[in-house]
């Protein structure tokens, strides 16, 4: 069964309508609006997961506390320890741009 779609007004930003038609002349999308809705469904998607994550984050608060600064960033230090790379090292020399450097 197909749901009908609806008509719909928006104001966009110049260089996303041209990120958007480039998808439709690339063969990336089918059109403009299935590219729109895309993008929309992804973006409900994202606020869903962070709905869930909130809730998930104040279930555990609820039951054992507030969560400190301390134990984030020890927990993000543990996280990156246990981290596994899936991409190889960058090639070529490492180069830092400074301020000022002429």
């Amino acid at each position: 069964m197909r749901i009908p779609k609806e008509r719909l007004t928006v104001t966009v930003d110049p260089h996303l309508l041209e990120a958007g038609n480039e998808a439709v002349s690339a063969g990336r999308a089918a059109s403009l609006s299935a590219w729109v809705n895309l993008a929309l469904a992804e973006r409900a998607g994202k606020e869903r997961r962070l709905r869930a994550l909130a809730d998930a984050v104040a279930s555990y608060e609820a039951e054992f506390g507030f969560m400190t600064p301390e134990e984030l960033t020890a927990q993000a230090r543990a996280d990156r320890a246990s981290a596994r790379v899936v991409r190889g090292p960058r090639s070529g020399p490492k180069t830092r741009h400074r301020r000022g450097a002429a």
